[in-house]
């Protein structure tokens, strides 16, 4: 049978264009495939445990694996290069850490400018860190701790989960502050430190309250106060470092980012996922429960906080003259 040619021409019109409409969809779709979460540290780091979580949920969401993939090493610069040199698809993202933050001023000759070369997606928390001292320390508050500090300068050692760690800038920033000398003692992680704090080796450190809280509970180190703007909901009763040195505020800060030229609607939708996640209590609960507050936000704050630490931090670097190891 005949066909007249105009009904030909509308049929075969709509059957060439029934491959396309999937092809369009799949074009549209986020995400098609597995992505990855460039972590800068190791298994079982900070960074390492929160992203996990956060893994899990856009898998969850998105219907595609998202995995972590651990590229530690020169205090996570050898990761974030990885990120940046990746393809900038969407399927390739980054952990950002404070650790960025510190990095931009830190290392003189890197070969990417992380301000320009990384797209802030959503900061996902702050964890605040808590001042511990050894007990046998004649300090049982931070006043105590400023007096004493004072009158011997030199003669306290400071401990650090490493050269350019967050604990180290902390307590270089409290130095800064309150007008104190403290010797610093490097450590490779919070482990060995909080060791030779409760040997009396060292007398103070700065660690995020993960780490430090049951060392604190089990009354093997003292707590003087926590770095937060205000007091911890983990720690009620410890003053904030601020009530004695005023403006005085530090904080390890983690969100995602990815490589720049990444499309805007792959950054908008994994912002609105972090939103909803930490938006849902189950998930928010399990974040507040290790002393971490939640952040949230766009990806213009995110890009605001980053850039206002970064500024932060680079006074600190320069203050002190850290250089890295």
């Amino acid at each position: 049978m005949k066909l007249p040619r105009r009904k030909f021409l509308h049929l075969a019109a709509g059957a060439a264009a029934l491959p396309t409409l999937p092809r369009m969809a799949m074009a549209q779709a986020y995400p098609t495939r597995p992505v990855r979460i460039i972590v800068t540290f190791p298994p079982g780091s900070t960074s390492d445990i929160l992203a996990r979580p956060v893994a899990q949920w856009l898998q969850e969401r998105l219907g595609q694996p998202f995995v972590i993939d651990n590229r530690p090493g020169a205090g996570g610069t050898i990761g974030t290069e990885a990120a940046v040199r990746a393809s900038p698809d969407g399927y390739t993202l980054l952990l950002v850490a404070g650790a960025h933050m510190v990095n931009a001023t830190l290392y003189d000759k890197l070969s990417f400018n992380f301000i320009r070369d990384i797209v802030p997606i959503a900061g996902i928390s702050r964890e605040t860190a808590v001042m511990t001292v050894n007990p046998s320390l004649p300090a049982k508050t931070l006043p105590e701790f400023l007096a004493y500090a004072k009158t011997n300068p030199g003669k306290i050692n400071m401990a650090s989960a490493g050269v350019g760690s967050p604990s180290h800038v902390t307590g270089e920033l409290f130095k800064m502050m309150a007008g104190i000398n403290m010797l610093h003692v490097p450590y490779r992680g919070s482990p060995p430190v909080f060791t030779d704090l409760i040997a009396g080796q060292v007398q103070v450190t700065f660690q995020t309250t993960g780490s430090s809280i049951a060392h604190v509970r089990a009354g093997t180190v003292r707590a003087l106060a926590v770095t937060a703007a205000a007091r911890s909901e983990v720690l009620p009763d410890l003053p904030s470092v601020s009530e004695f040195v005023p403006g005085y505020e530090a904080s390890a800060v983690w969100g995602l980012g990815a490589p720049k030229n990444t499309p805007d609607k792959v950054i908008d939708q994994v912002n609105k996922e972090i939103n909803a996640a930490l938006a849902d209590p189950k998930f928010k609960g399990r974040l507040t429960d290790m002393g971490i507050s939640v952040l949230g936000g766009s990806p213009a704050d995110f890009e605001k906080l980053i850039a206002d630490e970064t500024e932060k931090w680079s006074k600190v670097v320069k203050f002190a003259g850290i250089k890295p190891e």
